[in-house]
């Protein structure tokens, strides 16, 4: 007994030992190789998780290289291996008992392709995915916009245009509803325009063209929905890019995108600094037709101003944030925003009165110094739910944000004591909360329901002095302080499904919206309440693997926001100035979206044919205040007196808006690509004010064409060349505008870093010409916001390449990289 007892023990100590040595506790490897289901290539950057049961959380990862290996060390157990990578399936391997060192061998992934949203990629730069309910242009490596600003990436967008004064539209149509990652946000602040000419365009990922919303989306926006997905990295690890720039007129700035994500907890920021001095002018000359009551034609009077702007634009943006994955379905977003701006603006105005034969009678200059602080704080967190089903989530989000701008002139004239103090401060405060769920039905079916609450209060105080020797007396006639209030409460539910080769979604949206305008400088208080009904059809065609149609119908509304309803006015002059409108009530928009995208060897084709009905449209008119300026003396000192021109919005009848458009994509080889759209519309307004018709008939046109080629030495050269048609409504007509953008850039550093020099405005020929005609008066001018400039940038990325290469299926079924 004892002998046998003796030989157990040491059996039992031997299987102990070679357990041991065949399962060590200690750390091992394990590796293997992920590649395409369907083509065999290797996925890089496909991302790995290993999920620990019995502590309920992800305790390691990592990613695969250029030959989609991964090799992971791990302390030895029991794992559920989740492999995830961008628009392919995500594949589970559950229970995997890992003590020693293993292969996993070929793991293969699929193409999500029961997605609802069936990507359509084109192998291009910058590649173009056509969804049921928007395009998405991934902005990739555009030269022409290193070291520039998200406005300059805008304005490369096809179907999109940026006019002078910084002016963002949609198919020739300006009310387009700018969001940052799906949410309104205090990027675009108080001054979408100056906001998105701060914020550097390397923060950007991709910029999402939804010109057929889905109920999903805010209905504000007849033109349509720009959203602007800010970059963010998954990736195990420290990762990022930084990016330094310089360039003539003096401007400076530095900014960086950097992740780092380590077990459970990713951090991310995106944060730039920069100083840039714009220099512009303008310049208008004015005819006023003096016709008396009695219809005697007596002589007309002329009025020249020409206005010379010398800006400084200094500003700090940060989005600071961290992703916690609280288990392997739930994850919690916090990020905190941050923007400062200090901005100063010197304007010149030479304003002076020639005869008809061009002899100057009197001039007089006006100088208004402007100094402009902007600041926003942002909060916002978001909460994510994934259920065992494959698309069933919830989520939920709450933003608060707060922005102050201020801004104080002390504004000066020839030949007159009197000082004029103009301070204007405006408090926002917005809170959004929203919810979504999206629940799977079936296999290729799917139903969304959602809330959103947008809540804004904008505080305005607008104050006019006049110091004269050493008294400062308040204008009562200009100061004003407004409060003003909008609360939406929005729901929504949609339902999509796929049969065969079509799909479709179909959504149904409801906003309450409740608005108060408190006019406290004369105790004036209205309210406007109403509820209205959005409904949405987005239907998607496969014709071929390389054809495909889609259809979209949706109904839009546009507010009035607190400038344009407030009845104090704003003077950019002495002689000129912005009055808004009280009684402007909200214009409503039905938009029809017809689309086609064919696919013919190297070359692409993407167009659209869209037609948009808008009732009680918003049109701004100039017209004689009948007040009068005093801008000076004659040679005899006797005062010279101008009247003052009023610029105020009004509501039109209606507006019928009909176009075409269509990108071409063309690759004739892996170092020439070439890209152009084209966009034209019709637009036919209806209406009339106090008697006068305003109906207006224009046609107009724009089109932009980029050119990249690569030279010898891997020098990169791409040239931009854009142009507008000339346009005109009921008073003003517009000449066409073009401008030319070149840049060159090159790898260094083993692709680690680039180096890129651009010239924006090459022939300094961006400016705004326009003819303005009333039964008053007649005027010409000219405005040029930025002159032509030059910008050096370099970038280097650290634990991240150049080409990100993620295998994607173009319309021929075969792969192509995305930069």
């Amino acid at each position: 007994m004892k002998k046998f007892l003796f030989v157990l023990s040491l059996f039992v100590l031997y299987t102990i030992q070679a357990q041991q040595r065949n399962f060590p506790t200690g750390p091992i490897n394990i590796k293997g190789i992920i590649l395409d289901q369907d083509t065999n290539t290797p996925l890089e950057y496909a991302t790995l998780s290993f999920f620990n049961p019995r502590l309920q959380k992800v305790v390691t990862g990592g990613i695969t290289d250029g030959n989609g290996q991964f090799n992971i060390e791990i302390d030895a157990g029991v794992y559920d291996i989740s492999i995830e990578y961008i628009s392919f399936e995500t594949k589970k391997i559950s229970k995997q008992k890992l003590f020693k060192n293993t292969d996993l061998g070929t793991i293969t992934l699929a193409l999500d392709r029961e997605s609802l949203d069936d990507v359509v990629v084109i192998a291009e730069k910058t590649t173009v995915e056509v969804r049921l309910d928007k395009k998405i242009y991934n902005v990739g490596k555009d030269l022409t916009v290193s070291g520039g600003t998200v406005s300059d990436v805008l304005d490369n967008v096809p179907s999109v245009s940026v006019d002078v004064e910084g002016n963002v539209a949609l198919r020739g149509n300006d009310n387009v509803r700018i969001l940052i990652n799906g949410k309104p946000s205090g990027l675009v602040g108080l001054n979408s325009t100056d906001a998105l000419r701060q914020l550097p365009a390397e923060s950007i990922e991709r910029v999402e063209v939804i010109t057929s919303p889905s109920a999903r989306y805010d209905a504000e926006g007849t033109a349509g929905i720009l959203n602007i997905i800010l970059r963010r990295s998954k990736l195990q690890g420290l990762n990022g890019a930084i990016t330094i720039n310089s360039g003539y007129p003096l401007r400076a700035g530095i900014s960086g995108n950097i992740n780092y994500r380590t077990g459970d907890f990713n951090f991310f920021t995106t944060s730039g600094y920069n100083y840039r001095e714009i220099p512009g002018n303008s310049l208008s000359e004015t005819r006023f037709l003096n016709i008396d009551d009695n219809g005697l034609d007596n002589p007309d009077t002329f009025l020249n101003e020409k206005r010379d702007f010398d800006r400084i634009r200094k500003g700090l943006n940060t989005n600071f944030g961290v992703e916690w994955y609280i288990n392997d379905s739930s994850s919690l977003t916090t990020s905190f925003l941050f923007r400062s701006s200090d901005n100063e603006s010197n304007t010149t105005n030479i304003i002076s009165e020639p005869d008809a034969n061009g002899t100057i009678l009197s001039q007089n200059i006006r100088f208004d110094p402007e100094i402009e602080d902007d600041v926003t704080k942002q909060f916002s967190l978001n909460y994510t739910k994934n259920f065992n089903t494959s698309g069933h989530k919830l989520t939920f989000d709450f933003q608060k944000e707060k922005s102050n701008e201020e801004e104080d002139s002390r504004i000066t004239q020839d030949n007159q004591s009197a000082i004029e103090l103009v301070n204007t401060n405006e408090d926002q405060d917005r809170i959004l909360l929203q919810a979504d769920y999206v629940l799977p039905l079936k296999k290729k079916s799917q139903f969304e329901l959602g809330y959103r609450g947008n809540f804004n209060t904008l505080d305005t105080d607008y104050l006019v002095q006049i110091e004269d020797n050493g008294i400062i007396t308040t204008d009562t006639d200009l100061s004003n302080t407004l409060l003003y209030k909008e609360y939406v409460n929005a729901v929504y539910s949609q339902y999509g499904s796929k049969t065969g080769k079509l799909s479709y979604l179909l959504g149904l949206r409801i906003e309450s919206t409740r608005i108060t305008i408190d006019q406290q400088t004369t105790n004036d208080l209205s309210k406007k309440n109403y509820t209205d009904v959005f409904p949405t059809v987005n239907l998607g065609l496969e014709i071929s693997e390389k054809q495909s149609i889609t259809l979209g119908y949706n109904r839009r509304i546009r507010r009035p926001r607190s400038r344009f309803i407030n009845p104090f006015p704003s003077r950019s002059s002495a002689t000129n100035l912005f009055q808004g409108n009280p009684d402007l009530d909200p214009s409503y928009a039905n938009t029809f979206d017809l689309g086609y995208l064919h696919k013919f060897g190297k070359l692409t084709l993407n167009s659209s044919v869209y037609y948009n009905r808008s009732t009680q449209v918003f049109n701004f008119i100039s017209e004689d205040t009948g007040d009068t300026a005093t801008i000076g003396v004659d040679e005899n000192d006797v005062p010279v007196i101008v009247p003052v021109i009023r610029r105020t919005p009004i509501n039109l009848t209606s507006a019928d808006r009909y176009g075409f458009e269509f990108t071409l994509i063309y690759n004739p080889s892996r170092k020439w690509r070439i890209n152009g759209n084209f966009n034209a519309f019709q637009n036919n307004v209806r209406g009339e004010n106090n008697g006068e018709s305003l109906d207006a008939d224009n046609f107009s046109w724009f089109a932009r064409l980029n050119n990249k080629i690569t030279l010898p030495a891997k020098i990169d050269w791409q040239t931009s060349i854009f142009y507008r048609g000339p346009n005109e409504n009921a008073q003003t007509k517009s000449d066409g505008i073009f401008s030319t953008t070149l840049a060159f850039s090159k790898d260094l550093f083993k692709e680690k870093a680039s180096v890129t020099f651009n010239v924006n405005d090459v022939f300094n020929s961006r400016k705004r010409m326009s003819t303005a005609t009333t039964s008053t008066f007649i005027s010409d001018s000219e405005f040029q916001w930025r002159e032509r400039s030059f910008n050096l940038s370099f970038t280097y990325r650290f634990n991240q390449k150049k080409k990100k290469k993620r295998p994607q299926r173009d319309l021929n079924g075969q792969d192509d990289f995305e930069g």
